[in-house]
C-alpha cells in the first residue's frame, strides 16, 4: 500500500494534467467572449468546422453573436464578425497579434518548407518593388506574351475554319491562367537551346502543361493536407508531388531559363545572400508558385461564368474592351499583328474592374488568423471590450461578416457587375451598415500587414485573360440554361473558392 499510493497519486496528477491540456477545465472568465468548447476534448468543434466552415460559423454567430471563442484542435480561437470592429485586429501591433506564427505552421505542413526569420519582410519588399506600381509594367508585358503564346498558338491553322472547340470552363481558365503566370514568373525556355523560337515556345507549352497537371493533383489534396488528415496513400502522393515541384522549380533549373521575373530573382538572391541552402530555396519557390497561381485561375472561371450568365454584364464589359482598343488605335484583324495589351490600357477599364471585384466578393473566402502573443483587450466599435488570453488566436471570416451581408451589399448572392461603380463611372467605395460607413467592405485579399502582396499582379492576370478572350474569341455555354455550380465547401477559408463541378463551354476565334 505504501508504494501504491504514490503511483495512484502520480497517475491522477498525469490524468488531470492531460485533461487540462485538452481544455476540459477551461472556463469563461469575466470580460471574455462567449466560450463554446464543443463536446470533444481537445478536438472541440474541429470536425464540424472542417466539414463546412461557412455553415458552422453561421451557426455559432446566430448562437453567440458577433464575437465568440471556440475550441478547434487544441487551440482556442476568438472569431470577430463585426465589420465595423475589424480595425481593432487589422491595425493591432505585431507585439500583440502576429499572423506569421500561424502561416509558418501551415507552410511547413503543406509545403514541407520551414520559414526563416525576416522572410515576410523580404517578400513584402520585393513584391512592392516588382508587383505593383511602375514595377508591374514588365510583369504585365510578360503575362500578355505568355497568354498569347498559350491561347493563340494555333491561330494560323484554325483561322480558316474557325472551328468550335469544347472544354470545361474551369479547366480551360485555370489551365491557361496558371501556365501563363508560371511562365511569366519562372521564365521561358531559351530560344538557342531549342534551335528556334517556335520550338522553344512549344517546349514552354509542353512543360507548363505537365506542371499544371501535377499542380491540379496537389490542389485537390490541399484541403486535407492543410488539416493534416491525409490517408497514407495520399500522404505518399503529396510527398511525390512536392518533390516533383522542388526539382522543377529548383535554383539550378531556374538558372537555365530566360525572362525570369525580377520578383523571383531578387527573392532568390536575397535568400542566397542570407546563407539559405539551395534545397530550402527550391522548396520556397513552390510556396510562391501556389501563393501566386493557386487562386487566379479559379477566379477567372467565376468571372467568365458570371459574365456568360449575365448578358447585360457581358455587353457592358465587351463595349468597354472595344472602346479601349479603339482609344489605343489597335484592332484585331485576320492575319494582322497581335494586340499589345499594356498596363496603361488595363488602367482604363472601370467596368471590368467592378466585375472582377464583384466576382471576388462572391467567391473569395479567406480566413484571416492572428496568434495572440500577450493578454490583450479587443475593443469593439460600439464600445464593448473583451479580454483575450495570450496563446489563443483571433480570426476574421469576412465572407459572412462582409461579403454576403445584405445590409452592406443588397441582394448579396446575386452577381451585379456594376456594384462597385458610381453612376458617373468612378469606383464606388462608400458602403454602409446601420447608417455607418464600412471601411472593410470587400476583403478578398485579406487586410493589414498580411494583405496579399501580389494582389495587383493577380488582378492584372484576371483582366488580361478576360480581355484577350473577349477580343480574340467567341465563346458560349454549351447549355445556356445550366445553373451556376455550388461552391466546393471543403475549401472555405483557403482563398478563392472552386466549383463543385465544371461547366462545359465552347469557343472559337472571331476572325
Amino acid at each position: 500500500m505504501g508504494l501504491l499510493l504514490p503511483i495512484l497519486l502520480g497517475f491522477l496528477a498525469a490524468l488531470i494534467g492531460g485533461l487540462y491540456l485538452l481544455g476540459v477545465f477551461r472556463q469563461r472568465r469575466a470580460g471574455e467572449p462567449p466560450l463554446d468548447k464543443g463536446l470533444l476534448p481537445w478536438l472541440g468543434h474541429v470536425l464540424e468546422f472542417r466539414r463546412n466552415t461557412l455553415k458552422f460559423l453561421q451557426r455559432m454567430r446566430q448562437k453567440h453573436g458577433d464575437v465568440f471563442t471556440i475550441q478547434l484542435g487544441g487551440f482556442y480561437i476568438t472569431f470577430l464578425q463585426d465589420p465595423q470592429s475589424f480595425g481593432s485586429v487589422v491595425k493591432e501591433s505585431r507585439d500583440k497579434l502576429d499572423f506569421t506564427k500561424f502561416a509558418v505552421h501551415l507552410v511547413r505542413r503543406v509545403f514541407g518548407y520551414t520559414s526563416i526569420e525576416g522572410e515576410h519582410n523580404i517578400l513584402q519588399m520585393f513584391s512592392n518593388k516588382h508587383l505593383k506600381g511602375d514595377g508591374l509594367e514588365l510583369m504585365t508585358q510578360s503575362m500578355m506574351n505568355n497568354l498569347q503564346t498559350l491561347m493563340l498558338h494555333n491561330i494560323g491553322s484554325a483561322v480558316e475554319e474557325r472551328t468550335w472547340m469544347d472544354d470545361g470552363l474551369f479547366n480551360y481558365s485555370y489551365n491557361i491562367v496558371f501556365r501563363a503566370g508560371y511562365l511569366s514568373l519562372y521564365g521561358n525556355e531559351p530560344h538557342n537551346s531549342e534551335g528556334s523560337e517556335k520550338k522553344a515556345k512549344e517546349k514552354d507549352r509542353a512543360v507548363s502543361e505537365a506542371l499544371f497537371s501535377e499542380f491540379r493533383k496537389y490542389d485537390q489534396l490541399f484541403p486535407n493536407l492543410a488539416y493534416g488528415v491525409l490517408m497514407p496513400g495520399q500522404r505518399l502522393e503529396a510527398q511525390r508531388i512536392m518533390e516533383y515541384f522542388w526539382n522543377s522549380l529548383s535554383v539550378q533549373t531556374m538558372k537555365t531559363k530566360d525572362n525570369i521575373s525580377r520578383w523571383l530573382w531578387d527573392i532568390q538572391q536575397a535568400k542566397e545572400e542570407r546563407g539559405e541552402k539551395e534545397s530550402a530555396i527550391s522548396k520556397y519557390m513552390f510556396v510562391l508558385l501556389w501563393a501566386s497561381q493557386g487562386n487566379t485561375g479559379p477566379s477567372a472561371f467565376w468571372l467568365l461564368l458570371f459574365l456568360m450568365k449575365n448578358p447585360e454584364a457581358m455587353a457592358a464589359v465587351k463595349e468597354e474592351v472595344d472602346k479601349v482598343l479603339k482609344e489605343f488605335e489597335q484592332e484585331v484583324q485576320p492575319g494582322g499583328p497581335l494586340i499589345n495589351l499594356t498596363r496603361e490600357m488595363l488602367m482604363k477599364t472601370p467596368v471590368l474592374d467592378s466585375a472582377v471585384e464583384e466576382t471576388l466578393r462572391l467567391t473569395a473566402a479567406p480566413l484571416l488568423t492572428r496568434a495572440v502573443l500577450q493578454d490583450m483587450t479587443l475593443k469593439m466599435a460600439d464600445g464593448r471590450e473583451y479580454f483575450i488570453r495570450e496563446g489563443d488566436r483571433i480570426a476574421v471570416f469576412p465572407y459572412i461578416a462582409v461579403h454576403i451581408d445584405p445590409e452592406i451589399h443588397p441582394d448579396p448572392h446575386s452577381f451585379k457587375y456594376d456594384r462597385f461603380l458610381n453612376p458617373n463611372g468612378s469606383k464606388k467605395t462608400d458602403f454602409y451598415k446601420a447608417g455607418k460607413k464600412v471601411k472593410y467592405y470587400n476583403m478578398p485579399w485579406g487586410a493589414g500587414v498580411s494583405m496579399c502582396p501580389g494582389r495587383f499582379f493577380a488582378t492584372n492576370e484576371l483582366k488580361q485573360f478576360a480581355f484577350l478572350l473577349l477580343v480574340y474569341f467567341e465563346f458560349e455555354l454549351k447549355n445556356p440554361d445550366e445553373k451556376i455550380p455550388e461552391i466546393d465547401f471543403r475549401r472555405w477559408g483557403f482563398g478563392a473558392m472552386q466549383p463543385d463541378r465544371d461547366v462545359q463551354f465552347r469557343y472559337r476565334l472571331r476572325y
